[in-house]
């Protein structure tokens, strides 16, 4: 566990007199910092009014400096007071819950449950007042925290646990949000930028409102500071002296979420703050004598969450021009520093020692001619998924059409839709194919049968860059879309992997940087679409919600060179795939270069992901379903698995295009979104089953 774990204060935090002076200049010091963030922040903006018109207005009232004043710049910074504090003690309310350092409303899905909750409400038509909002946002967040804690035994499994099912249940929650935006795209006006985490959206009366529950919230967590003091010192520890330990940890959840719902409801999901606030308080606390005890700790981080936001907002400001700024939420520029803040956590971690698991724990062999009716079973699967594709969408298709077409004798509507239509399955079950094989080679590698693409943070560096070549190059050929997203790609990796590989490759580690940077680069994605184009965010956002649309044959080259390539090599290698995937010895002892072999199949599913990116955007959760699923069916080795998990991606992936496409038609969902609403429960069920072991 991390040196910043949630721990009793030390002996020289107990001192008298001398320490609560300390910790008073302390508190002094942060809020000195805070005020003034709040003056520099109040004088930025695109209006042209500066700190010297606001102060000119004691001596010479203006009308427009005021206006400025009262309806846009106070209510931004009091928004960046209520929800930085109330996300910062309530991050260090959960991390004391589950004694995990890496514990916030983030990584718990305390945020997407919540969000999720109001734009549901939302999108049924009803008005709800925001009272009302705030206690939709609080029973979500209720809900996914609970999910979480209870897949993750309430953080006794480790961090990567806890990230890990924090994670999917957050991937799962946003997908059915997006749906729920496409699908009402007029009920929820407006629940889109503020999901972003946007305190510049709030109003006085918002904040007069939202501050009560914030308040009751810091006063429960303080009063909660002596029992989570003494959580610390374990179970049993904490039983034997009088605390009632399950209690204690039910009111600190619902006090936890209650600060959390009240930020949500202001200003929308604004990340990491719960997780960045409490490690600079906890960096701090060690250092102060008196601040190491909760009642303390708890007013501390909430200030020192105030001061994350209102230097994420004047960073904003300061580094982006005028509008730019105002297009890009706070919440983007937290997340970004918080992404950070959790790699460097993660590097710190001394739990984490090198992996020696399998990726197939509890895998059964199976017979060669089990393998073969899998196989051939999922080749018809696939052409079947091919047929249904073609053939269903917004307008009907019969088998005679496409034959008509085929031969070049199709009528003029029939030649448009399939000529629409087959470049877009094509692609799907192209992309799909490509995801299911480097989740294969990934999960190898990591010998974590929870690993994948995406949690790896490659799946979204990859669309980080082919949304940069999209938007600085208009009309971005599909050549130079697909080299922009293998480069970023293969930089992903390269960063996530050399970050975790402090003292040999840890399992834990290499997920949790993974997770991290997945959700840098989706801050960095957003940046660059609001501050460069936000006029074609809808091109760019095609990408990211993992869509076929628009595809043409073309397309489908980069993808298909790369299964070409790298499938053929995987299996051609598969017995020194098989055994990588036990231990860390048994290679080295039968003279497998683990060293080279390691780097070249996680650069080719680098390449994989890359390619599948550049034919239907970002789409989750293939990569972890498809070989989990593989080797359930045919067992661990790799001569059968690679192929089977590339035909299981090609035909999950087809099908959840078909369904987007067919279920609500004429309204499309994206087939990210689908693979997302189905991948990520069956997520949860692995988890659910592997409570208690090591991933």
């Amino acid at each position: 566990m991390s040196d910043l774990a949630t721990r009793p204060a030390p002996p020289t935090q107990r001192s008298g007199g001398a320490g609560r002076v300390v910790s008073v200049a302390a508190f002094l010091l942060v809020a000195t910092a805070v005020g003034v963030l709040a003056v520099v922040d109040l004088g930025l903006g695109t209006a042209d009014v500066g700190l010297v018109d606001i102060a000119r207005l004691a001596i010479a009232p203006d009308d427009t400096t005021a206006a400025v004043l009262v309806a846009s710049r106070l209510p931004r910074v009091l928004a960046a007071l209520v929800v930085g504090g109330a996300l910062g003690a309530s991050g260090l309310v959960l991390q004391a819950i589950a004694r995990n350092p890496l514990a916030s409303p983030d990584t718990l899905a305390v945020n997407a449950g919540g969000y999720l909750a109001v734009v549901a409400v939302a999108a049924l038509g009803i008005p709800v007042p925001f009272v009302l909002s705030g206690a939709l946002a609080f029973v979500g967040g209720l809900l996914a925290a609970g999910l979480v804690l209870v897949l993750a035994r309430g953080g006794a499994d480790g961090p990567a646990r806890l990230v890990l099912a924090g994670s999917a249940l957050t991937l799962a929650l946003h997908a059915v949000t997006m749906a729920l935006l496409i699908l009402f795209e007029q009920e929820t006006v407006g629940l889109y930028a503020w999901g972003a985490g946007n305190i510049a959206l709030t109003g006085t009366a918002t904040l007069q409102v939202a501050a009560w529950p914030v308040v009751v919230g810091l006063v429960g967590a303080a009063a909660l500071g002596r029992r989570l003091d003494l959580l610390g010192l374990g179970d049993d520890a904490a039983q034997s002296l009088g605390v009632p330990v399950r209690r204690t940890r039910v009111a600190g959840v619902l006090v936890a979420v209650l600060l959390a719902a009240a930020a949500v409801t202001v200003a929308g999901p604004i990340g990491f703050v719960g997780l960045s606030g409490p490690v600079v308080a906890r960096l701090l606390a060690r250092r102060v004598p008196g601040l190491g005890r909760h009642t303390a700790l708890v007013p501390f981080a909430a200030l020192c969450g105030v001061a994350v936001v209102l230097l994420a907002d004047v960073a904003l400001r300061l580094l982006l021009p005028a509008q730019a700024s105002l297009n890009v939420p706070t919440g983007v520029a937290t997340t970004l520093l918080g992404a950070m803040v959790m790699v460097w956590l993660v590097r710190r971690m001394r739990d984490t020692v090198p992996t020696s698991g399998s990726s197939s724990p509890g895998v059964r062999p199976r017979t060669r001619r089990r393998a073969t009716v899998v196989t051939a079973v999922l080749v018809i699967l696939v052409v079947a998924a091919l047929v249904a594709g073609v053939l269903l969408g917004d307008r009907l298709v019969l088998l005679g059409d496409v034959a008509n077409w085929l031969g070049d004798r199709a009528g003029r509507q029939v030649d448009f839709v399939l000529g629409q239509r087959v470049p877009r399955v094509l692609a799907a079950l192209l992309a799909g194919a490509a995801l299911g094989v480097a989740g294969d080679a990934v999960q190898t590698v990591c010998r974590n049968p929870l690993a994948e693409p995406g949690l790896l943070g490659v799946t979204a560096g990859a669309g980080f860059g082919a949304v940069c070549a999209v938007l600085f190059v208009p009309g971005a050929p599909v050549w130079l879309v697909s080299a922009a997203a293998t480069a970023a790609a293969l930089a992903t990796f390269g960063a996530v992997y050399r970050l975790s590989s402090r003292g040999g490759l840890a399992t834990d580690r290499m997920v949790l940087v993974g997770v991290a940077t997945w959700a840098g680069a989706g801050a960095l994605t957003t940046i660059v679409i609001q501050a460069v184009a936000p006029w074609d965010a809808t091109i760019a956002l095609t990408w990211l919600a993992g869509s076929t649309y628009g595809r043409s044959l073309v397309d489908l080259v980069p993808v298909a060179l790369a299964l070409t390539v790298v499938v053929p090599m995987a299996w051609l290698h598969h017995r020194e795939l098989d055994l990588l995937a036990l231990d860390e010895t048994s290679p080295r002892v039968l003279g497998v270069e683990v060293g080279r072999i390691r780097l070249v199949l996680l650069a080719a599913a680098a390449v994989l992901t890359a390619s599948s990116v550049s034919a239907v955007g970002v789409v989750g959760f293939v990569g972890l379903v498809a070989p989990h699923a593989a080797r359930a069916l045919v067992g661990a080795s790799h001569a059968r698995s690679i192929v089977v998990s590339g035909l299981l991606g090609a035909l999950l992936v087809a099908t959840a295009d078909t369904v987007g496409r067919w279920a609500l038609a004429p309204v499309q969902l994206p087939a990210g979104l689908v693979t997302a609403v189905l991948g990520a429960p069956y997520f949860v069920w692995l988890l659910w089953r592997q409570r208690g072991a090591r991933p």
